[in-house]
């Protein structure tokens, strides 16, 4: 379930465990189908930590995130194509900046403007310096730096961590170059070592 929804649905047993405690206890609780206690409800649902205290996703920060899902392999050729970008384009930055670099990117394949899959995106012509001829390097797979990159991938595509940039922000460079296509965009922020643009 996306946080949200397992939330609500959290709210949602809550509400109706208190309300069959008050109509007699556990085993009313049990009739409702509810588990005699929040606690194993959130157990059961995946909300509850190793403690079996609750722990919404949302409050959750960027950097537990990604050290939860950094991994060296990635869950499939899109993520792993977006793990590389921020790889190669941002592994010197703070996790906050990395995962600018591929909110960037998600933007780009949802906008209409540009191809619509992340690999396709990163591998389009002059777009991201470290394409070589429509292909991507190697990474250091057993680096540190891939694994935060896997993990900040992860947790960009399945939109754990609350966004960044807005969903028109389809463009950066680093701060250290003035290319002449910035002077026509109205800039939106700097992270990092990168002004991101609208």
């Amino acid at each position: 379930m996306i946080p949200t929804v397992r939330a609500a649905a959290f709210a949602v047993a809550a509400f109706a465990f208190a309300g069959a405690a008050l109509l007699g206890g556990p085993v009313q609780a049990q009739v409702l189908g509810v588990p005699a206690s929040v606690a194993a409800f959130a157990q059961s649902v995946g909300l509850a930590d190793e403690a079996h205290s609750v722990q919404p996703a949302e409050r959750r920060s960027l950097d537990e995130l990604v050290v939860d899902y950094a991994a060296a392999e990635t869950d499939g050729a899109e993520q792993d194509c977006l793990a590389n970008a921020v790889y190669f384009e941002a592994r010197g930055e703070a996790l906050q900046g990395q995962l600018a670099v591929a909110e960037v990117v998600m933007n780009r394949a949802a906008s209409g403007r540009y191809p619509a899959s992340l690999c396709a995106v990163i591998v389009q012509h002059a777009q991201f310096s470290f394409v070589r001829h429509g292909h991507i390097p190697q990474a250091d797979h057993g680096s540190e730096a891939w694994r935060r990159a896997v993990g900040v991938a992860r947790v960009a595509v399945e939109g754990m961590a609350p966004r960044l940039l807005p969903t028109n922000c389809l463009w950066y460079h680093a701060d250290y170059v003035s290319p002449s296509w910035g002077q026509r965009l109205a800039e939106t922020t700097q992270i990092g070592r990168h002004i991101f643009y609208s």
